[in-house]
């Protein structure tokens, strides 16, 4: 179905897994567009319930492939940026379902914006983040703008964009870049423990939790009251209230159904 993208669907879990690994999955334009659809299919999906997005062999996504762009004279980086990258980040954030990031390896550039840009981030002891526009005198972009700073603080994202400094998995996790650092080969292991746990969740409620979390950015505390107010009255009307309510009241786990 794809050229530089696997798709695999087990479990109510989508794997979607960048797979240009001759190149450390590097950005053309076969993998952004293919990405954009394996994410559509994943929200028209109603069987799956939780994302994994990873990187084949060594890397998670070292950027945009710069050799690529070297073939194409004239070609506009801002229209590279409005067909090819933000559409993914958009899809990523709006999608009402958790994406995971199996940080297997190196995230550079477009690959840590994407990192960044999912909701949590299992990360190898031998992973690495480095926002490294600046080394061919470019800009943040793919929403590394918005996220960096709001993970990092204001100070340290300019450092780490402007000096394009490399993060290590451990200096990652002490500044909250990423959710867990674990061995390279308990990876999977870590991530499956994980994935387990949102395939059984109340996938509705997640959804809507990741679009207040979203907004939160943006509103003011009056705001987020009236949004709460909205967004509870739908999850009050929802089946997974109704099983969780009953399974609290019969002192059993509930099952989830992600309605």
């Amino acid at each position: 179905m794809y050229k530089a993208i696997l798709y695999e669907k087990k479990d109510n879990t989508a794997y979607i897994t960048l797979n240009r690994p001759d190149v450390f999955n590097a950005f053309n334009d076969d993998q952004s567009y293919e990405l954009q659809d394996a994410l559509k299919v994943a929200t028209k999906d109603e069987e799956v319930r939780v994302v994994v997005l990873t990187g084949a062999g060594k890397a998670f996504c070292s950027g945009q492939d710069l050799k690529d762009i070297a073939e194409k004279e004239n070609r506009s980086l801002s229209d590279s940026l409005y067909k090819r990258y933000n559409p993914i980040i958009r899809a990523m954030r709006m999608m009402p379902k958790p994406i995971i990031c199996r940080l297997n390896g190196v995230a550079a550039g477009a690959g840590c914006s994407l990192a960044l840009a999912s909701d949590m981030i299992i990360a190898a002891e031998n992973a690495s983040l480095i926002e490294v526009f600046i080394n061919v005198g470019l800009v943040l972009d793919s929403g590394s703008s918005y996220f960096l700073p709001r993970v990092v603080g204001s100070q340290k994202a300019f450092e780490l964009a402007t000096m394009g400094t490399k993060v290590t998995a451990a200096d990652a996790l002490a500044m909250g870049m990423v959710n867990r650092v674990v061995p390279a080969d308990q990876l999977d292991a870590e991530v499956e423990k994980v994935v387990s746990y949102y395939r059984n969740a109340p996938t509705k409620a997640i959804g809507m939790m990741k679009k207040m979390l979203n907004k939160s950015f943006n509103s003011n505390l009056e705001e987020m009251l009236e949004y709460e107010a909205f967004c509870q009255e739908i999850a009050g009307n929802s089946m997974d209230y109704k099983e969780g309510v009953k399974a609290f009241n019969e002192k059993r786990k509930a099952e989830f159904k992600g309605k």
